[in-house]
């Protein structure tokens, strides 16, 4: 293993079950235990659980601390009732995507949650840093003080509040959270979930995720590598931060202008969001349906019927819960609109799709 890669409280336990280890964003991290389609049809129909000790932790806290969130965040802080959790973006100037994030409102007076990708941790938290000035804020990048479990399916609650005990954990709505006490130690526990289906997430110390870990094992709970959470991200519609979001793909440009308040006063990125909503962009992202079993990977060109080359795939798999080979890809906006035909070209053979909506799997998150 490069000497180089950190490893998450639970590395441990995922090399003791034979989990296939590899390199993800500067972490050595489990790709799949028994199998990718194993594990993702266990999130489908029961309940997988997924090490996510890799994301980043960041607390805002002062009083500005509304205020400044509001500043880098493209959601909306101010009327965000305590226990809630938002889905945003911080953004460039130009629009560009720094990264896609979730804020939690701490029940604590003006504090703020941050959980960022793994990847932009450090990244992240120099851009807070840098566009602080003139907010009366403290800011902590906590990473490295908590570990995380993601725990997702149907049997997700069943599992959280028999395995776990937090009883509490059935009485939460969908992106809400709250804190709890177990022996002096505080525990986060929110349901939001990056797969389409139910699911919470555990937030607490090292050592006492890994004690979670081995109560939801033995409870007969499925660990899941980040093979499947992949797919089933996918599947659901999210993005990716690097395929799906960039520093070149604005939310605009995604379809995820929902997110994005553009009636707040202010936020970084904003007026370049507004210029594109006003004029449109060159790109979007699409779905894609293909016609063959075929699987289209990242970066395979997209084409019209006559070979011209008018974008590329972000990410494709063949479905494993639909059976279709599916794609996202960015391109060009003219050839976006739903039912447009598109070429995927795969080595030297070109395969026909369809242009469908985003979200292919149907959700089944609790409203």
């Amino acid at each position: 293993m490069d000497n180089q890669l950190k490893m998450t409280c639970l590395h441990d336990r995922h090399v003791e079950l034979g989990a296939k280890m590899s390199p993800f964003a500067g972490f050595d991290m489990p790709i799949q235990y028994s199998g990718i389609i194993d594990e993702h049809n266990a999130v489908r129909t029961k309940a997988g659980m997924f090490d996510v000790s890799h994301m980043g932790e960041v607390f805002i806290s002062g009083k500005d601390a509304a205020r400044f969130v509001n500043h880098i965040f493209t959601n909306d802080v101010s009327s965000m009732p305590d226990g809630k959790i938002l889905y945003g973006m911080m953004l460039y100037p130009d629009g560009g995507t720094v990264d896609d994030l979730l804020v939690y409102k701490e029940f604590a007076p003006d504090e703020y949650l941050l959980v960022v990708n793994a990847a932009n941790i450090e990244k992240d938290y120099e851009w807070m840093k840098s566009n602080c000035e003139g907010f009366d804020v403290k800011i902590v990048n906590a990473s490295d003080s908590w570990g995380q479990i993601a725990v997702q399916g149907p049997e997700a609650e069943k599992a959280v509040t028999g395995a776990l005990g937090f009883a509490s954990a059935s009485s939460l709505g969908f992106y809400e959270f709250l804190n709890e006490s177990v022996q002096g130690e505080r525990v986060i526990i929110s349901r939001t979930g990056y797969t389409g289906e139910d699911g919470f997430e555990i937030y607490a110390s090292a050592a006492t995720v890994c004690r979670y870990w081995d109560e939801l094992l033995k409870a007969g709970v499925k660990p899941c590598g980040l093979g499947c959470r992949d797919t089933l991200r996918f599947e659901a519609g999210l993005p990716l931060y690097g395929d799906e979001l960039t520093a070149e793909i604005s939310p605009v440009m995604a379809g995820l202008s929902m997110f994005c308040k553009l009636d707040k006063s202010e936020f970084i990125g904003k007026e370049a969001l507004a210029a594109q909503k006003a004029a449109g962009v060159s790109r979007k992202l699409v779905g894609i349906e293909l016609s063959d079993s075929a699987v289209p990977r990242a970066h395979y060109p997209v084409e019209l019927p006559d070979g011209t080359v008018v974008g590329e795939v972000t990410t494709g798999y063949h479905s494993i819960s639909l059976d279709k080979s599916l794609c996202f890809a960015l391109v060009d906006s003219a050839y976006a609109a739903l039912g447009t035909t598109l070429m995927i070209r795969i080595r030297k053979r070109v395969f026909e799709g369809k242009v469908v909506k985003k979200r292919f799997y149907q959700t089944k998150y609790k409203k």
